[in-house]
This record gives C-alpha cells, sequence and structure tokens, in this order.
C-alpha cells in the first residue's frame, strides 16, 4: 500500500497557512501516520516556523522540499505565493532523506553526503531519488553528475532545482525542521514503490544539426567552428538569444534530446551563456515552439507517464515544470495543470512546482538528465 495525500495554501501569513496544509492532509490522511514529505515553498515565508509545526503534527517525518517559482497541487491548481505540501504512507516502502552542505564547493562531496546520510537509515536497496536541491551557487548538471557518482549512472533521479521567484538572489532547500542554501536533499525510494514518468517541452528542433566545438561549461563559444552567435543569427536574424529558441541537444542515441536555454551573450566575441552545461561536440539544433506547442507538452507528458505506469492504481503524480515555461505561458500558466487532471478516470493526489532547471531520465530506462524549459511528470505507486 502506498497512500499520498496533499495539502496546499495561499494565505499570506505563514502560521495559517502551514495550520490549513497541516489540517487538509490530516483529513486525508484518515488515521494513517506519514513517514515521508516532500515541501513546495514561495521565498517570502517564514519556512522554519512552517518545517518545525509540520514536525510537530508529524513527528519523526522524513522531509525535504525548497523554495520555488510557482506552486501546483490538486488542491489549488497552479498558485503563486503559496505552500504546498505532499506527504506519504506505506507499509511496504521505505522512505528516508538526507542533505548534502556546500554543494557550491563540492558537489560530488555534498552529493554523496546527502545519499550516505540517507542509506544509513535502512538496509534496503534504492529504488528511486527525489531531490530539490540549489540552483544559483553551483551547475546543477554539476549536482546531478554528483548523484549519479553516488547512486549509479541509470538510477532514476527526479526533481527540480529551488527558485526564488525570479529575483535570482538567493534560494533555500529543506531538511527536516532546517532551512539550507547551497545544499542537496534527496529523499530515497526502497521497497515495492512502482513509478513512471514522462518528459515533453513542445518545443521542435529544426534546421541542420551542427556540433558544439568550442565550451566551457555552459558558455558556447563556437558551433560548427564559428561564433556561436553566428549560428544563431543565422536563424533569428537580429532577434538576440533568447529562452524562446532553446538549443536541443541530442543524447547519445541521436533521436532523444534535451534543451538548453540561452540567459546572455557576448557581442565582442560571439559567445553565448545558456542555463546549464553543453558537452564539448553534443549535435545539437536550435529549436521553436508555439504557445500551443508548450501547453500541449504538460498532457503529453502526463499521458506518456500513464500509458506506461506498470500498475493497475496510482497513489499520486508529481509535476516539475520550468520557470521559463511559467513566464513565456503567463496568464496561461494555469492551463498546464488543467492539462493533466482531466485523462485520469479517479482523483489523483498531485503536488509540484516550477523551478529553475528539471530532472528526469528521458526515457523510461537510461541516464538521468538535466533539463531546461521541460515539463516532468513522476506517477507513484506500489506493487
Amino acid at each position: 500500500m502506498l497512500k499520498i495525500v496533499v495539502g496546499h495554501s495561499n494565505d499570506p501569513d505563514s502560521l495559517a497557512a502551514v495550520e490549513e496544509v497541516i489540517q487538509q492532509c490530516t483529513t486525508s490522511l484518515t488515521g494513517e501516520t506519514p513517514q515521508a514529505g516532500i515541501l513546495f515553498s514561495a521565498i517570502d515565508f517564514d519556512h522554519t516556523l512552517i518545517l518545525q509545526q509540520i514536525h510537530q503534527a508529524f513527528p519523526g517525518i522524513e522531509l525535504i522540499g525548497g523554495t520555488t517559482d510557482g506552486e501546483i497541487s490538486s488542491v489549488l491548481e497552479f498558485q503563486q505565493d503559496s505552500i504546498t505540501l505532499m506527504l506519504f504512507c506505506s507499509d511496504e516502502i521505505e522512505i528516508f532523506a538526507g542533505v548534502g552542505l556546500n554543494v557550491s564547493i563540492d558537489p560530488i562531496v555534498a552529493a554523496k553526503q546527502a545519499v550516505e546520510q540517507a542509506k544509513t537509515k535502512t538496509t534496503a536497496v534504492p529504488q528511486l531519488c527525489l531531490t530539490h536541491p540549489e540552483s544559483l551557487t553551483t551547475s546543477g548538471v554539476s549536482i546531478l553528475n554528483g548523484l549519479k557518482l553516488a547512486l549509479g549512472e541509470k538510477f532514476p533521479i527526479f526533481g527540480g532545482l529551488a527558485a526564488d521567484q525570479s529575483k535570482y538572489q538567493n534560494t533555500y532547500q529543506f531538511f527536516q525542521t532546517e532551512v539550507f542554501s547551497d545544499s542537496v536533499p534527496v529523499l530515497l525510494f526502497s521497497g515495492n514503490v512502482l513509478f513512471s514518468h514522462g518528459v515533453a517541452s513542445g518545443w521542435f528542433p529544426i534546421g541542420k544539426t551542427s556540433k558544439v566545438t568550442k565550451v566551457k561549461k555552459n558558455i558556447v563559444y563556437e558551433i560548427d567552428g564559428q561564433p556561436a552567435l553566428d549560428f544563431y543569427r543565422h536563424y533569428l536574424g537580429t532577434l538576440p538569444p533568447s529562452m524562446e529558441y532553446p538549443l536541443a541537444v541530442f543524447d547519445e542515441d541521436g533521436v532523444s534530446f534535451y534543451l538548453r536555454a540561452p540567459i546572455a551573450y557576448d557581442e565582442t566575441i560571439g559567445s553565448i551563456t545558456f542555463f546549464a552545461d553543453i558537452p564539448e561536440q553534443a549535435n545539437i539544433q536550435i529549436s521553436e515552439a508555439g504557445h500551443q506547442d508548450i501547453l500541449a507538452a504538460s498532457h503529453a507528458s502526463f499521458m506518456n507517464a500513464m500509458n506506461n505506469y506498470p500498475g493497475t492504481e496510482p497513489a499520486g503524480v508529481l509535476f516539475f515544470s520550468c520557470v521559463a515555461r511559467r513566464q513565456i505561458l503567463g496568464m496561461e500558466t494555469q492551463q498546464e495543470y488543467l492539462n493533466t487532471k482531466n485523462y485520469f478516470n479517479q482523483f489523483l493526489p498531485a503536488c509540484g512546482f516550477y523551478s529553475n532547471g528539471e530532472i528526469a531520465p528521458i526515457k523510461s530506462t537510461g541516464k538521468t538528465h538535466f533539463h531546461n524549459e521541460t515539463f516532468v511528470t513522476l506517477i507513484l505507486g506500489t506493487k
């Protein structure tokens, strides 16, 4: 058995908000005791107070989470300036939390610290990892690489980077009753957990396939031996590189891809800075999407996860979407969640947030990747 419940409040007062969320969850629990949870919160709340109240209501709970650029749930759908909490109860699944600190100094060590802390609480073999790490002090790709080293190259890792409502000043991560910055919290699931996922963006590669020939982490200097800015100008003319035209970076199979969104460029040397690292010699194409393509992606992501779910009755669903999608969609952002909720024949507890980068495998099996501008669906249940 896996029971998942969700609470969500947009009350601006921290104490009132968390009390409402706890009451909603307690009602849905119907006497069950949650063993773990994940909390998504807007930046301006009193996070320490909120965490303390949750632990007072549910002593011993294994809890992670962090700040966001918008929150999603089956209770209030899409909100900003809110908090939402998902709780997990099971007699067949073990769920334990860990955290690694000072991720900007050494993401490999921090990720290992988080995983080992969670692993010490059980002898069971982990099957799935949820994470909500820092986004501003270090590369999300570096954090993911650290988690892969600690868990395995093809271990399924899901989540999104903490955000701060597009202020890009400071994000917070949660572990038990503590509030951190520059950290990587994880939840490890062991036992009879079932899951499936979907990944879609709505962007389509166009033009010829090119190769990244000079790059330093997230700064691309040359594409096909020419300044990266020339590559973009070939397609956009005088329009500057923008998140509306990200690069599709192809996986080893040459078919599946993840996105990298540009955030700045240097007119003098012709370089472009992206939201995350791009490998040297990567095959890339510029990509484009209309608003309806972007919205359709949330439906495609959800349906792909539903169609691949290996069980009969899912217990809940997590969504990880991107701040860039929210910025582009504007008033239409609400539709992302609405595109998912009407395609299941029973109520499905849902929770999620808008992040500074999404984490998920592209395919049902294979390596986990770091994404930009992507909608990730993760469906959970038990055998």
